[in-house]
């Protein structure tokens, strides 16, 4: 019995050392692959923080057109054809019919002045008319049968022909108590009012033709060999933005203004749909020369170092910095005249700053029209 229990006691503190070695190894044995999971997730974030990050921009395509270079002059709008409404009697106004901003046409009656008394004195003429022309057929009769000498005839034929003459003005100056339009066009300026009596020396209206403008500028007399009449130009306005005008020199004067050193030229102006209107301010572009098929830049993507340009170009996700030699340049575009080539992928929105060959990421391709 006594041996007996000596072995237990011998076989129980075994058990426990051989189970307090195993439960050391299992927890050994998991402890490894932790080990090795953070160390290879310190690899990658180190890989990461190592990659260079993206600059997002975005790009547009270049592509061909055509630009010219031109003199830019400023002015304000005219009418060509514009004409001051004077009354041809006096009298008072009795009825206006039109008002500022109304179109009327050439002849269309504009005001009446009352009549009354010009109507009487028509009538009172016409009367003198005919009693004039009874006694001139009774004269002529009897001046062929040669029972009126000469002198009696011509005296009743002067009568007549004067009765005549003052019967016709009597009749005119009925008519002028209807003052129309003597061109076609738009109302400019009312400058009358109903009951008012007028002279024939007051302004009554101003009629404007807006179909086409005119602007006056003076060029230097430097380009008086580059300008001549039927040269194409355009006009553009603040207050019309992406829109211009065609035009074309309609007159040039050949005298020189010795104070100013410069001479006019009148550039015409189409205005089908009366967008422009007298008195605008705008600026006036004379086509000097022309270029087909040139390769144009965005003004956006100019980039300006020292007073030269330059442009990135995006390839294979890399931004490369290239020089522009510029040609003729409008509001728009820059003629690039080598380096770059129509399909170039250029950016135009995030490189201020951008320096040469860094990586970029494509966000927005945008497309630009020629005006």
């Amino acid at each position: 019995m006594m041996k007996t229990w000596f072995l237990a006691v011998l076989v129980i503190p075994a058990f426990l050392q051989w189970g307090c070695a195993e439960k050391n190894a299992h927890s050994e044995n998991q402890g490894e692959p932790s080990e090795r999971r953070s160390d290879t997730t310190k690899v990658e974030d180190k890989e990461k923080k190592e990659e260079p990050e993206k600059v997002p921009v975005e790009v547009t395509t270049l592509g061909k057109g055509t630009i010219s270079s031109y003199l830019l002059l400023s002015s304000n709008l005219e009418t060509e054809e514009m004409a001051d409404v004077y009354a041809r009697i006096q009298g008072l106004v009795a009825r206006i019919y039109v008002e500022e901003g109304d179109y009327v046409k050439k002849g269309q009656i504009l005001l009446e002045l009352e009549a009354d008394e010009y109507a009487l004195a028509e009538e009172k003429a016409r009367v003198n008319f005919q009693k004039q022309q009874k006694a001139f057929e009774r004269a002529q009769a009897m001046y062929q049968k040669e029972l009126l000498s000469i002198e009696e005839f011509e005296q009743t034929k002067f009568a007549y022909e004067g009765a005549k003459i003052e019967w016709e003005q009597a009749k005119l100056n009925l008519n002028y108590t209807r003052v129309r339009a003597p061109i076609s066009g738009v109302i400019g300026d009312r400058l009358i009012r109903p009951g008012q009596r007028i002279q024939p020396q007051d302004k009554l209206f101003t009629v404007i033709n807006p179909r086409e403008m005119i602007a006056v500028v003076y060029v230097p007399e430097k380009e008086i060999q580059t300008v001549h009449k039927g040269q194409k130009a355009f006009i553009t306005s603040e207050h019309v933005p992406e829109k211009r005008f065609p035009g074309w020199v309609k007159r040039v004067s050949p005298v020189v203004d010795p104070q100013s050193g410069t001479f006019k030229v009148t550039i015409g102006v189409k205005n089908p749909n009366h967008l422009l209107r007298p008195g605008m301010f705008v600026n006036v572009h004379i086509i000097t020369e022309t270029h087909e098929n040139a390769v144009l830049v965005p003004k956006l993507a100019i980039v300006y170092e020292n007073e030269l340009m330059y442009v990135f170009v995006v390839r294979e996700g890399i931004a490369h910095k290239i020089r522009v030699a510029p040609g003729f340049q409008d509001h728009q575009y820059v003629e690039a005249l080598q380096d770059l080539a129509a399909g170039d992928t250029v950016i135009v929105v995030g490189q201020a700053g951008l320096k040469d060959q860094t990586p970029v990421k494509v966000v927005l391709e945008r497309e630009y029209d020629r005006l």
